[in-house]
């Protein structure tokens, strides 16, 4: 089995060196490369080609969704996910209509982002269970954009979205699943 090769960026050099690690031993997941500096990502994503790019919300002189457009703009076309302390429903949603193929919240389990990352790689869409319930708030709103946003989610996630619609707890959900 081929590892799912990926690069991180966030500023915050402990948390980013500590997600290496335990990424890393996830046994699913290489980390080719880290950096705490944005101007550095293009040069990386030549020299590495990784299968999936973790960017860090919100860092000095940008953010991820803007450097995220920037990218796919210089024509880098590989799953994103935005990685995150931010439970913002206006952050959620700004990074899904940006195209981000998830939203982690960086207090998920370790387990949890290996998921997410190797479900971006087969072209899925991942957002931190714990986002769920803004998700549906969002589709309530009844826009288009919110629309958009439920088509991103995979069968699995829509379930959980019906469950949580109906006011079921985490508890009840994860028995009926």
């Amino acid at each position: 089995m081929s590892l799912t090769r990926i690069i991180l960026v966030d500023d915050h050099t402990l948390f980013r060196k500590g997600l290496a690690e335990l990424l890393e031993q996830s046994g699913s997941v290489e980390v080719t490369a880290f950096t705490g500096n944005p101007d550095e990502v293009e040069m990386l994503l030549r020299a590495h080609r990784p299968d999936v790019l973790i960017l860090d919300l919100n860092m000095p002189g940008t953010d991820g969704i803007t450097l995220m457009q920037q990218l796919r703009a210089d024509g880098f076309d590989l799953p994103v996910l935005i990685l995150t302390l931010s439970e913002a429903e206006d952050d959620l949603a700004r990074a899904l209509r940006a195209g981000a193929n998830g939203y982690l919240l960086k207090s998920m389990e370790p387990d949890e982002v290996v998921d997410a990352i190797l479900r971006a790689q087969r072209g899925e869409t991942a957002v931190a269970p714990a986002m769920t319930a803004k998700l549906v708030k969002l589709y309530d709103q009844k826009g288009q954009d919110s629309s958009s946003l439920l088509d991103a989610l995979t069968p699995r996630e829509r379930e959980i979205l019906t469950h949580l619609s109906r006011g079921e707890s985490n508890k009840a959900i994860a028995r009926t699943l």
